[in-house]
């Protein structure tokens, strides 16, 4: 069974509402016609308007929308997440959200369900949470890394054009060595893993760019990559 991640860097139906390229690139991968795509609104702590504009956008496109509260979780955890077609995880705080899946045993049933095929998708936190490593703004008033769950090897940095301070941070903590190396990604530009490698990268924007950042020779190396415009 073939696994995938789609990690974006920000877009989507909460940043692009005006055309969503990129939530219906993710549709396009999963096998069924019309999937069940479950939304996890964990990172903003379940706010309701964020679902609500989940529901909006999804309720127009060929699917089944849902999702999944932990303030208010289904009988069955496991038995619900294992019956969706793709996992789409909302932005907000990347370390809230990565302690309250561990605290429910959520992390280990995304694990199941992405092994078993369920697509794995989301942006901002939602993007960082799958790799070995991501650079948050969890903490108050800094960028710094953070350890997340690895079902993807090495770092990733969401909005990479879209916040100035995201760059330069990358940078400094891969060159002491606080992060692993890893792929950025601009606004509007999606990371596509398929069974732990990166198959694909597609945009919503003309001049986004996915970055691939190594240290060599104790400096940063920034390969600027260019996707496949989905427009």
């Amino acid at each position: 069974m073939d696994t995938q991640i789609i990690a974006m860097g920000g877009g989507g139906f909460s940043m692009e509402p005006d055309h969503l390229l990129l939530d219906r690139y993710i549709l396009d991968q999963a096998r069924s016609e019309k999937p069940k795509v479950c939304f996890l609104p964990t990172a903003s702590g379940d706010a309701d308007g964020y679902i609500e504009r989940f529901l909006r956008a999804f309720e127009n496109l060929p699917c089944q929308p849902t999702y999944l509260s932990l303030y208010r979780p289904p009988h069955s955890l496991e038995s619900f997440v294992l019956d969706q077609d793709i996992i789409y995880v909302g932005g907000g705080n990347t370390k809230n959200l990565l302690a309250l899946w561990k605290e429910w045993g959520l992390d280990a049933i995304l694990y199941r369900a992405w092994k078993k095929g369920v697509i794995l998708a989301g942006l901002s936190a939602g993007s960082i949470c799958w790799f070995e490593q991501g650079l948050t703004d969890s903490y108050p008033g800094k960028i710094s890394p953070i350890t997340c769950l690895g079902f993807l090897n090495g770092s990733n940095c969401p909005h990479y054009d879209g916040e100035e301070a995201r760059r330069p941070a990358y940078h400094r903590y891969l060159m002491d060595r606080s992060i692993k190396e890893g792929m950025a990604a601009d606004d509007g530009v999606a990371l596509h893993y398929m069974n732990g490698r990166l198959e694909r990268i597609v945009s919503s924007r003309k001049d986004a760019s996915a970055y691939c950042l190594k240290l060599k020779d104790g400096r940063v190396h920034e390969e600027r990559i260019n996707p496949l415009f989905l427009g």
